[in-house]
């Protein structure tokens, strides 16, 4: 096993202003034979369970079958990764849940399904609830005894989740809070024995300003749902419509406390966020696998169309986005579990302080969301595309990943919501004092306007130029930010093209980062000719961020820059984006032939 060291040094965000080292983060290869040996029994499920019974899932008129799965899973513990052992749980550390939530991410509306219950279904208990609560209700969840879904949104609350309509109001008795009103979205709503339900109480004619939280079981009486949704994609999900009416819910089953429910609701959405990135590695490396051996077994012209440069520039780009995504999410994931092990040292309890280090780490839990969500969906089209004709036949496997695909956009926040959250977060750390941006975005003002520094590196050891880009490219996004800070000031945030674009520098930096820091480590223990392609992988990659921070950057000061201020901030942000050029074409090509002579993917 690899030795990691001082990473709990880092906070969320840091990575803008601070340099990491290597022996900071965490990889993938360090991942324990337990811990791999999770993951195998995740894969065999699929395999066994779940890949055999798509088509039947995907058509089943009945929520029995996904539930019946379901039970299946929890027989395996597969429901128990996030509850504590007091409770019948695992108690797995954050890393591991994200391992079992990217193995388990290639099984489709399963996937969804698993992922509902054993997230946001299950954990608001776990970290919000009190001990009675705990010992009813988590139990019974971790063995999949009792199913659970998550009831947020509304028909006008998407992403304004706080806006909801639902209304609480205290029974005269004072045992009961009666619930009105209705959901939708609800993923395992069919068959879910425990639903999280969010809603404001109301009383003497006062409605309060923010959500509070309720646990509401099946048996409840007032509850009644719509058929099944017809969907574009995970078709096998069961999502309906959900009607609370005069529902007697027991004044006990208050999670936390009242007006809660916001802070509830973003929190476990950190989760959600950072687990779909993880899940979304899981799906993208197998839509990986039957695109490879698509590619090996058609043949066009008398020749495998593996052997085409237009098809190895697909199949090594798929991997390149794929394995830089896997990186950055574990990253992520360490840094969380590091953080909560250092809080419980401080004498935090366990639900404290994983709720403290998933706060602390929300923008890099949005970040990873939004990378893997897309990553995916690279992944998908470009299967399709090599799949030519067939790609788009419902008989091959490409029609079903590329529509499951699609709502990973959604999920969690939509991606546009995700962005500006990004950008939001750092802003008001930085506002606060958490985030020393002004100091370095000051610095990098000064540097635009003097001579630049041609003198050559005089550093040694591996990646100092990439290293010397990375600090560029953070350069780069503090300059325009400071600037768009200056011209809008606490009007920023409606300026959202603005703050896409910065978001979009910030993703790319973080990802670029986290693969080079990957690669640096394998190095130095595997050595230099061992991960040859991957060194190739984070060097294509980390090219191919640099022009895309430079067309977000040269986006957002043409937004608001005019005259000198424009030309200048345009040289500052042509500086800021070189790098010497290489044979992208080649290494691709390397990369794509070694996963086509395995026949799968191999990094």
């Amino acid at each position: 096993m690899i030795a990691t060291e001082n990473k709990a040094s880092i906070k969320g965000g840091e990575f803008l202003i601070k340099e990491t080292s290597a022996d900071q983060v965490f990889i993938p290869e360090e991942f324990t034979e337990e811990q791999q040996m999770i993951a195998a029994t995740c894969r065999e499920f699929l395999e066994r369970e779940i890949w055999p019974r798509l088509n039947e899932i995907d058509s089943a008129k009945s929520p029995e079958l996904i539930s019946s799965l379901m039970d299946k899973a929890g027989e395996l513990g597969l429901l128990g990764t996030g509850v504590p052992e007091e409770y019948g749980g695992f108690g797995m550390s954050f890393n591991t849940s994200m391992l079992v939530a990217e193995t388990t991410g290639a099984g489709h509306s399963f996937s969804v399904a698993l992922s509902a219950h054993t997230g946001i279904g299950t954990l608001p208990i776990v970290y919000y609830g009190n001990d009675e609560q705990k010992a009813k209700y988590l139990p019974k969840l971790a063995t999949g005894e009792w199913k659970a879904a998550y009831c947020l949104t509304e028909p006008d609350s998407g992403s304004d989740a706080n806006s909801g309509k639902t209304k609480a109001k205290l029974s005269e008795d004072g045992k009961h809070y009666i619930l009105n009103g209705q959901k939708m979205w609800i993923t395992n709503g069919g068959f879910a024995d425990v639903y999280i339900v969010f809603a404001k109480i109301e009383e003497g004619g006062q409605t309060d300003k923010n959500l509070s939280a309720f646990i509401v079981e099946r048996s409840h009486e007032g509850i009644t749902m719509n058929e099944p949704e017809h969907k574009m994609g995970i078709k096998g999900s069961d999502t309906r419509q959900i009607f609370f009416n005069d529902c007697k819910v027991p004044v006990e089953n208050l999670l936390s406390e009242r007006g809660n429910g916001f802070k509830i609701a973003v929190n476990i959405l950190n989760i959600g966020r950072i687990k779909l990135g993880a899940a979304t590695v899981g799906g993208s490396k197998e839509v990986i696998n039957n695109a490879v051996r698509y590619a090996n077994e058609r043949k066009q012209f008398n020749t495998p169309i593996a052997q085409f440069g237009a098809i190895k520039h697909k199949l090594a780009e798929m991997a390149i986005k794929v394995y830089t995504s896997e990186t950055a999410s574990y990253r992520a994931g360490q840094n969380i579990d590091d953080m909560i092990e250092d809080l419980k040292e401080q004498g935090m309890n366990d639900a404290q302080a994983k709720l403290k280090a998933l706060e602390q780490f929300a923008i890099e839990c949005a970040i990873m969301k939004v990378h893997g969500s897309e990553a995916l969906d690279y992944v998908v089209d470009e299967g399709v595309q090599v799949y030519g004709g067939m790609g788009y036949s419902a008989d091959a496997p490409m029609d079903r990943a590329y529509r499951d695909a699609r709502i990973n956009r959604i999920f969690e926040g939509t991606n546009e919501i995700n962005r500006m959250l990004v950008v939001d977060m750092i802003l008001k750390r930085a506002m606060k004092g958490e985030l020393d941006l002004m100091g370095p975005a000051m610095a990098v003002g000064k540097e635009i306007m003097s001579i630049p520094d041609f003198s050559s590196d005089e550093e040694e050891g591996l990646f100092i130029a990439e290293k010397k880009v990375l600090r560029n490219l953070k350069k780069s996004v503090l300059m325009v930010a400071g600037a768009a800070v200056q011209k809008f000031m606490t009007k920023l945030s409606e300026e959202q093209e603005i703050l896409m674009s910065l978001a979009d520098m910030v993703i790319e930096i973080y990802a670029a980062e986290s693969v080079l820091l990957r690669v640096e480590k394998l190095i130095g223990v595997k050595g230099e000719a061992a991960v040859s392609l991957q060194k190739e992988m984070a060097l294509v990659y980390l090219h191919e961020a640099v022009e895309k921070i430079n067309n977000a950057g040269r986006a957002a000061i043409t937004s608001f820059a005019e005259g000198d201020e424009l030309r200048v901030m345009l040289m500052g942000l042509k500086r800021f984006t070189k790098i010497e050029p290489m044979n992208l074409k080649n290494a691709r090509r390397r990369i794509a032939e070694a996963m086509l002579a395995e026949n799968k993917y191999i990094f």
